[in-house]
């Protein structure tokens, strides 16, 4: 463990996902219907953020098939997970695991993006472990 003058880089820059897509507009289109903001947009390269996160898109145009289900997901806690649910079933968006309360803490549900990552929504319940 480093102290907080020892960082190199800011905390929310320290581990950031970088995801291979197929289709960077399709993408792109994707990610910011569903809130997250286009920071930065280099053509086959774009830097989205959520609050003050990080997340990388880069295009790969010539990937193999779309795995038949997740082989990872990204997950992004909000206040209200039910609104992100609504909006996940209002664009017909491909679902993983329905809305529900889990068992580790949270209410949560995973869609999944064009290019086969599951992207799971969650609050934290009042119970349970985080």
């Amino acid at each position: 463990m480093t102290s907080e003058s020892q960082r190199y880089v800011d905390p929310t820059a320290q581990l950031v996902a970088e995801v291979f897509v197929r289709d960077i507009d399709r993408s792109k289109a994707f990610y910011a219907s569903l809130g997250f903001t286009v920071e930065i947009d280099r053509g086959t390269f774009v830097v989205l953020t959520w609050e003050d996160h990080q997340f990388y898109l880069e295009e790969r145009p010539d990937q193999g098939p779309v795995p038949p289900e997740p082989q990872i997901n990204i997950r992004v806690m909000v206040p209200d997970v039910d609104r992100y649910w609504r909006i996940a079933l209002e664009r017909e968006i491909p679902v993983f695991a329905p809305i529900e309360d889990r068992s580790y803490g949270l209410r949560d549900f995973t869609i999944v993006d064009p290019d086969g990552i599951g992207l799971r929504f969650g609050t934290r319940l009042n119970t349970g472990p985080h």
